[in-house]
């Protein structure tokens, strides 16, 4: 598994991150990661590598596009000194462009997602031992859906950039894809972005996954 012993893992992101997660900084008892995926990821690192001692910060905004993280990186993120960051961004990047047609100011191009992402990327991967991207994600099978497809342009420039970067990618779109083939979204969400709590244990899983968390010597 890729996270050392002690390590401070921050995880970043918008509102399937936040999951109402303790504020000015998720961490600590009683609910701290929220009730979504940071939660779920951080109790079974807890609980199956308790030697290790792992960190887990949630420092997910609700609402955020790559604008508001932006503005936010130095205090919610490099005041943090995280050895690893995962970020999870681009849904509201792209959902503004289908819920808000009319409001263009709320619009974030592909290209302003791109180059906004890479410039966090830069600023913050010198004092990283690891950087996770997480790709956004909408919870529809159909890729000929109009947001759908948007949402996996998106998704590419994340592998594009884990690649540049040499961070660990982590195809959400991929993993809820495997599940729709037995769900249908309504199942796991009822606007197709905020899942129920089998949709956060899928991001989890998926994240967990691209970690190398050891499923079957370290869960009983």
């Amino acid at each position: 598994m890729y996270l050392e012993k002690g390590v401070k893992l921050v995880m970043t992101g918008d509102s399937i991150t936040d999951c109402g997660r303790q504020r000015p900084v998720g961490e600590g008892l009683f609910g701290a990661h929220g009730n979504g995926y940071v939660n779920f990821a951080a109790a079974l690192l807890g609980s199956a590598y308790p030697d290790r001692w792992i960190r887990v910060v949630n420092m997910g905004v609700s609402g955020d596009t790559v604008r508001e993280l932006k503005a936010r990186w130095k205090t919610d993120v490099l005041d943090l000194k995280p050895d690893w960051l995962s970020v999870m961004i681009g849904i509201n990047d792209v959902w503004r462009q289908f819920d808000s047609p009319h409001m263009r100011e709320r619009h974030v191009s592909l290209e302003e997602y791109r180059t906004t992402l890479e410039d966090l990327i830069e600023a913050v991967k010198p004092q990283l031992k690891g950087l996770i991207l997480m790709t956004p994600y909408v919870i529809e099978p159909s890729s000929k859906d109009p947001m759908r497809a948007m949402m996996d342009l998106y998704g590419r420039e994340v592998k594009k950039l884990s690649e540049k970067y040499g961070a660990v990618f982590v195809d959400i779109q991929a993993a809820f894809d495997q599940v729709l083939k037995h769900y249908h979204p309504t199942f796991l969400a009822w606007d197709r972005i905020h899942p129920n709590a089998i949709g956060h244990m899928v991001i989890a899983r998926a994240f967990l996954n691209a970690i190398g968390f050891e499923w079957d010597s370290r869960v009983l």
